[in-house]
């Protein structure tokens, strides 16, 4: 499967009475994300970390967009009580949902470790959106062409997941932690794909990689080198925009001819930029193996169980 060249936002089909949550939607990629859902007609709510930078962030959208259909709401993905205070509020006002865009993360910060004490990247990346999506699948299910996308990294493929110090308290790198997070969003996403097809399921797994694209992503939370490398450096050099970096993630959330289990990135030399297309997994992320293990350990971390079904 191949984008069609020079696929862009002006293809995206009319999204009028969507409802999509993008987590992470402030900035970076998470905000080109919201923009252009919002521009074709989408209702988005940006799930955010810190709610004024949120409400900035619908500003700035709406004075070009004032009839743009945005709202704010907290969600702390390093802390699961935050998530599912999250998605008791989100309920109580939108009993269906067609979209969940699993986009927020952090990248490369010195060790430390969620409000549930684990480490910061693999609760941020993977554990919270593990829990969102499993206590959000109920209202998905009821969506219109509903689907999960979680953005993974090219990354993935130098990770390997070590269930035996997932939480890097006996070797800890920030970098490789980052990796080891992106590959198991990557696992996740692909036995999400499995699990919903054996339910039969509405809701489609799609992952989706941005390339390299300049956010604050390489300034929030790196150190040091990494900094200096990812921000000062490859920014510069290598980064495209951030409205070119979230159109796989785009394309897998609105793209009609999308596939569940796919995973989109851009076309470009190294995938570092580019239109959208099928992007290859590593062995590792789809492996069904290691899904199933990692699934297991991650309904035991977070407390949430996935309940599968069919619409009624």
């Amino acid at each position: 499967m191949t984008a069609e060249q020079g696929w862009t936002i002006e293809q995206i089909p009319d999204q009028t009475g969507r409802i999509f949550v993008v987590t992470g939607a402030n900035s970076g990629l998470g905000l080109a994300t919201t923009r252009a859902l919002a521009r074709r007609g989408g209702h988005v709510v940006l799930a955010v970390r810190d709610e004024e930078k949120g409400r900035q962030a619908v500003a700035e959208i709406t004075a070009g967009q004032p009839d743009a259909r945005l709202e704010v709401r907290h969600l702390d993905l390093a802390d699961l009580d935050s998530v599912r205070a999250f998605v008791d509020r989100l309920g109580t006002d939108h009993p269906r949902l067609d979209v969940l865009v699993n986009n927020a993360g952090v990248m490369a910060p010195p060790r430390s470790l969620s409000a549930q004490g684990h480490e910061l990247q693999f609760a941020c990346n993977h554990l919270g959106h593990f829990a969102l999506t499993g206590l959000l699948l109920d209202p998905l299910t009821a969506g219109r062409d509903p689907r999960v996308v979680t953005v993974s990294s090219v990354n993935h493929r130098k990770a390997r997941l070590d269930f035996d110090d997932l939480d890097g308290e006996h070797r800890y790198s920030p970098m490789g932690s980052y990796n080891r997070s992106k590959l198991a969003n990557a696992v996740f996403g692909r036995e999400l794909h499995r699990r919903l097809t054996a339910a039969g399921s509405p809701v489609r797994s799609v992952l989706a990689h941005p390339g390299y694209t300049a956010t604050n992503l390489q300034w929030g939370t790196p150190t040091g080198l990494w900094r200096l490398l990812l921000g000062r450096i490859g920014n510069p050099l290598l980064a495209q925009t951030p409205a070119r970096g979230a159109l796989p993630q785009l394309y897998a959330a609105t793209e009609p001819s999308v596939a569940g289990g796919q995973f989109i990135g851009p076309d470009g030399p190294a995938e570092l930029r580019g239109a959208p297309t099928r992007a290859r997994l590593s062995a590792a992320a789809d492996d069904a193996e290691t899904g199933r293990r990692l699934w297991e350990v991650s309904e035991q971390l977070t407390d949430v169980r996935f309940v599968f079904s069919a619409p009624v």
